[in-house]
């Protein structure tokens, strides 16, 4: 069993029911942010799953220079803020450096590592310092045993609230693949572990200028990771993903996120009996 961690007042691992961290990949206005906060709070409500909201304030690592990369650290994490206070689910979202360490975890209640950053001993140790819990995607160049020495160093940092996130191996070019043996060989190193389902799904540079995605496998793909056993599902939710300026072709929609948690429960729950 993984160990249990409390962000707020959802609890991820230990045994407890699976938990989605839901929202738009990058915040792209308040308005909009507020909006898609309103629908998938109401929509995890009704599936009774318990929530972590997640948006970028900055997308640091986009194909072109002319990409849109958000509000920026200020304006996005008052944004973050606001969702927090308006519906009282926890906020998560991706810091890049150590310099924005402090200032997030001001407002976050828990940091999110990028994939390509996942080895920056100086931003894991930075983090593992904060106070918050931590989530660490695992990145696509990465195998899974080797996270066991991004654990160490945030240990050594003085801090186990970590968590790990699988989300897809590169396999060529513009092109990710899911070894889901990996939710089974990280599970023992103890942290929670998510599968990340609509980056796994992305095709990365794969539009030339930005990324491509192919989202009708967002929900086959999440009930394969169900079935070998996670602890938290990760989803970006647009209200219109083939209009978002960051990782469309990858995202679902409400409904979309609806429907793969809808079948991922099911799967989680029989497995727990």
């Amino acid at each position: 069993m993984t160990k249990e961690i409390p962000i707020k007042s959802v609890k991820i691992g230990g045994g407890n029911p699976i938990v989605l961290i839901a929202g738009p990949c990058v915040i792209e206005s308040e308005a909009k942010v507020m909006n898609a906060a309103e629908d998938i709070v109401n929509a995890a409500g009704g599936l009774k799953v318990p929530l972590i909201f997640k948006s970028s304030f900055d997308k640091a690592n986009r194909s072109s220079a002319s990409s849109y990369r958000g509000p920026g650290i200020k304006e996005g994490l008052r944004i973050l803020a606001r969702v927090r206070e308006i519906f009282g689910v926890p906020v998560i979202s991706d810091v890049h450096s150590v310099d924005e360490i402090g200032p997030a975890s001001e407002v976050l209640d828990a940091l999110q590592i990028p994939a390509f950053l996942c080895r920056q001993t100086d931003l894991l140790s930075a983090a593992a310092k904060c106070g918050l819990p931590v989530n660490v995607k695992k990145g696509q160049f990465m195998a899974p045993w080797d996270m066991l020495n991004i654990i160490d160093k945030f240990k050594a940092a003085g801090s186990d609230d970590l968590m790990l996130t699988e989300r897809g191996s590169t396999f060529g070019y513009n092109n990710l693949v899911v070894d889901f043996r990996s939710l089974a060989v990280m599970r023992p190193m103890g942290c929670p572990i998510i599968f990340d389902a609509t980056h796994s799904v992305q095709l990365p540079g794969g539009a030339g200028t930005s990324s491509s995605g192919q989202r009708e496998f967002v929900a086959p793909l999440s009930r394969a990771a169900a079935a070998v056993g996670i602890d938290g599902i990760f989803m970006e939710v647009h209200p219109c993903p083939d209009e978002a300026l960051c990782d469309g072709p990858n995202m679902v929609d409400v409904a979309g996120m609806v429907s793969v948690m809808e079948q991922v429960m099911a799967i989680d729950g029989a497995l727990r009996g």
